[in-house]
């Protein structure tokens, strides 16, 4: 308790070199915590986008498909297993149909999935219900697209496009579909090069009766069952591709945190070589009254780590108020960031959990008493009467 109490009073004898200190690293606490708020923020609103809109509580895959092989699409559909239908007799599961497809908007070329989803299905965001066939004209096929894809195919709601497809024996087939209605979303895999008709429809089209590409099962089921030779992919399966663009940002996170504490806590570093260097007579006095070399290397490293301490108290007076009013207004992306691939909001909104908080707090103060600690190693080496004439070790 003395060496603490003999700590806050040299720091605040020491004027504005220790608030210096004091300030830019309660600067670098506080981007710290933004930065890795921001893509706790990010994460968390792209996996449960995804989730809201195209993974559900889990997914069953034909075994023949692959989303990032087009060429499996043609083999991998087939009526899903009566396990998996069960879930669908008990609203617990809708089945979607994908083959590949070509649309020509005003004349062009575009290739394009052509998926079938059911108009009655309430367990993923899409708007299936706009599907709803609206006429009783037995070739009219309502379709619904994403806001990316309409800006693509340069085409607006109740527009008319030509569409063509290959059925299951091989045949090409075309037809006009009519935009029903177009939807935005921040998930760009549901969205990008896709169209969307009733399930029904497209099984007919494609002579494919019945069959289906994947299932989706609604967060509310709590078991589930084998899929025959369905294979069930889960919430970690599904968010992968999102999981590892986050842990690779997290890394990039880091570098950027080491470098702002490695500024900071250079200051630091200095600080103590310097006091060490001007009161050597003060440490021989120390030593001569009778303090041991411990107590008074303990005593400079507590001199210096409560640099750490009173710019966490500085950071949080003036970083929190920031921080949530940051987090209350979000932060805005630009229109084409999402064109990566990944779920990008309008806006982001960071995400301060306890638990980064407080592992940051312990990484700036176990940082500055490590920092603190070294250059006072070199009083352990000096000689009393060599402190008090103020003799260099």
């Amino acid at each position: 308790m003395l060496e603490f109490k003999l700590a806050i009073k040299n720091l605040l004898g020491s004027g504005l070199r220790t608030w210096l200190n004091v300030t830019v690293l309660s600067i670098a606490f506080v981007i710290i915590i933004f930065y890795n708020g921001m893509l706790d923020g990010w994460n968390m609103q792209a996996s449960n986008d995804t989730r809201a809109w195209e993974t559900g509580g889990g997914q069953y895959w034909h075994p023949e498909y692959n989303p990032y092989d087009p060429f499996t699409f043609a083999d991998s559909h087939s009526q899903p297993p009566e396990a998996v239908e069960k879930l669908k007799e008990k609203g617990l599961m809708t089945p979607v149909l994908i083959t590949q497809a070509t649309a020509y908007p005003s004349g062009r070329l575009v290739n394009i999935l052509l998926k079938g989803v059911d108009p009655e299905q309430k367990i993923v965001a899409i708007p299936s219900h706009m599907l709803k066939e609206i006429s009783e004209d037995p070739e009219y096929i309502p379709a619904i697209i994403g806001k990316r894809m309409a800006q693509s195919l340069r085409i607006n709601e109740g527009d008319r496009m030509l569409v063509r497809w290959r059925d299951a024996n091989g045949t090409f087939d075309a037809r006009e579909v009519t935009i029903a209605a177009i939807f935005q979303t921040t998930v760009p895999s549901i969205d990008a090069g896709q169209v969307w008709i009733p399930l029904e429809k497209l099984q007919d089209l494609t002579r494919m009766y019945g069959e289906a590409t994947y299932a989706i099962v609604s967060p509310q089921s709590t078991s589930n069952p084998v899929g025959g030779e369905w294979i069930f992919k889960d919430d970690k399966a599904l968010l992968k591709d999102l999981a590892d663009i986050m842990a690779a940002k997290k890394g990039s996170s880091r570098v950027i945190s080491s470098l702002l504490l490695a500024i900071a806590l250079l200051a630091i570093f200095d600080t103590q070589i310097l006091s060490i260097f001007r009161r050597q007579k003060e440490i021989g006095t120390y030593i001569a009254l009778g303090m041991t070399r411990l107590r008074v290397v303990y005593l400079f490293t507590i001199e210096g780590t409560t640099h750490s301490l009173l710019a966490i108290l500085t950071g949080m007076a003036w970083g929190m108020p920031l921080l949530f009013w940051i987090q209350k207004t979000g932060i805005p992306m630009p229109a084409n960031a999402d064109q990566a691939g990944v779920s990008i909001a309008d806006k982001i909104t960071p995400y301060y959990g306890a638990g980064m908080i407080m592992a940051t707090v312990l990484l700036v103060i176990i940082s500055s008493l490590i920092v603190s600690y070294l250059p006072t190693k070199r009083i352990s080496k000096m000689k009393p009467t060599d402190a008090l004439r103020g003799k260099l070790v």
